[in-house]
């Protein structure tokens, strides 16, 4: 279960909207009251720097964090800054969301290329570590394709075994064939390849904060459904 609506207007009063609509999103889903364990992943490669610039990337992760305020109870989401390596794990917390991509990316250097897999890893690490058994939506956000796209697919199939669905979302051209990787991560054989579909893809544009905040919180969690039965049919998630 998430956070009381007293406790967002209390720690969080500018994501109260947010809140209300990721809630009215789940419950269409028919996953609201479900217990989730939500991350965030946030490229940091050089062809990102106008997505930081104009807020976009702020505006992600206060949306991805008014929906984990509805679905685990911590008020706070774990985030990965990549590129070429790691160059941040962090946290998001609701008392302290503003104007915090700005601060984390302040201290970060190089800005980079785009090695999924490595954000990856750090994402099973974490959650491994954190010792939940709650299954996890993962929001892995890029304007690019990984640049090991065998090294990503790899990523993708060995981690469908772990209670982790990870959500794609791209940020910039849909035409630019930088997609192609993620748009069939969806053909990936089940169960050729991966014991379950683990992996959504949907495309933002060019400026994403235009995307509405309802449309957003359907397209973030309208593959978690299906996953998260298929996942509970081979006993991968158990709660």
């Amino acid at each position: 279960m998430g956070l009381s609506l007293r406790k967002v207007e209390e720690s969080a009063p500018a994501l109260v909207s947010l809140y209300k609509k990721a809630g009215e999103s789940l419950r269409r889903h028919g996953i609201d009251g479900q217990r989730v364990a939500v991350h965030l992943v946030v490229d940091h490669s050089g062809s990102m720097k106008p997505y930081y610039a104009d807020g976009s990337v702020q505006a992600l992760a206060d949306r991805v964090l008014g929906l984990s305020a509805q679905l685990d109870d911590d008020g706070r989401i774990p985030v990965v800054f990549f590129s070429t390596d790691i160059d941040a794990e962090t946290e998001i917390a609701l008392d302290a969301h503003e104007g915090r991509i700005e601060r984390i990316v302040a201290g970060l250097g190089h800005m980079g290329k785009t090695s999924y897999h490595l954000a990856m890893d750090a994402v099973i690490d974490h959650y491994l570590d954190s010792g939940t058994d709650a299954p996890a939506l993962v929001v892995f956000q890029t304007d690019g394709g990984p640049i090991s796209r065998p090294a990503a697919e790899r990523y993708v199939c060995k981690a469908a075994r772990l209670p982790l669905f990870w959500q794609f979302v791209g940020f910039g051209d849909p035409d630019s064939r930088q997609f192609d990787f993620l748009r069939r991560l969806d053909d990936l054989a089940v169960p050729g390849k991966r014991v379950v579909d683990n992996a959504g893809f949907f495309h933002a544009g060019r400026d994403p904060r235009r995307v509405p905040d309802e449309e957003l919180y359907d397209r973030l969690v309208a593959g978690f459904p299906a996953w998260l039965a298929a996942a509970r049919a081979q006993g991968i998630v158990r709660s």
